[in-house]
């Protein structure tokens, strides 16, 4: 396998499991409707994990974020002639784990009539809508998740493949906390993938796919990881 694969299948498991733990929450007459937000923030988490391991034990990185990406590459930790290859995985495998959320649950989404939670399946929003503050919690939480990650899975800390581990409590924290405001995007491709998706797919009574916002979840986690990846290699 090649590492973009190994990105590619890694984003898409991620991008599955995450949106249909959304989907299960949040669309009509499923098992899981109105479960709350412990649900969401452990079911991301475990869909993080089965992401980076995946990634991992195909040859892939493991980041799964371009903003991670963009961050390792900037600081010399990932070789800069991958980091366009590596986007690209991230976003067709966040794109088609969306498709495939769709897929799952289409007979929700056509007994849903609130067109919000059929485009929250996808994307995030924010509880209040301000740019800047919005800007500034999505540049905290992936400065957090870079930062934590990258301790975390430093070479005395390496548990392998394993090191996935970490990284999903690390992701499931930042949701039951700094997921609050915005949603924790924390991830350009988780959010902007999906949000194409919705876009294109034909989905019955949906509303527009909220492309006001969605410069903030891709620019926001961009600039958490450069300030998380900068101060990990300074120190």
């Amino acid at each position: 396998m090649t590492p973009y694969l190994g990105e590619f299948f890694g984003t898409f498991l991620l991008m599955l499991m995450g949106g249909c733990v959304n989907a299960n929450l949040d669309l009509a007459r499923t098992k899981g409707s109105g479960a709350g937000w412990m649900l969401m923030s452990w079911g991301w988490g475990l869909s993080v994990f089965l992401g980076v391991y995946t990634a991992i034990e195909l040859g892939g990185s493991g980041h799964l974020n371009p903003a991670i990406s963009i961050g390792m590459a900037a600081f010399g930790k990932l070789d800069s002639t991958l980091l366009l290859g590596y986007v690209f995985a991230q976003m067709a495998g966040a794109f088609c784990g969306a498709v495939g959320t769709w897929v799952a649950f289409r007979m929700h989404f056509e007994a849903t009539e609130n067109a919000d939670s059929k485009l929250g399946v996808f994307s995030t929003s924010p509880a209040i809508r301000h740019a800047s503050s919005n800007f500034l919690t999505e540049l905290i939480g992936t400065f957090v998740l870079a930062f934590g990650a990258l301790t975390a899975s430093a070479p005395a800390n390496s548990l392998g493949a394993l090191d996935a581990l970490p990284v999903a409590l690390l992701v499931t924290g930042i949701g039951m906390g700094l997921g609050g405001p915005t949603g924790y995007a924390i991830n350009p491709a988780r959010d902007l993938g999906p949000r194409i998706a919705h876009s294109v797919l034909p989905i019955s009574g949906k509303r527009d796919s909220d492309w006001s916002y969605s410069w903030i979840p891709v620019l926001g986690p961009i600039a958490g990881a450069l300030l998380g990846v900068g101060l990990y290699s300074v120190l």
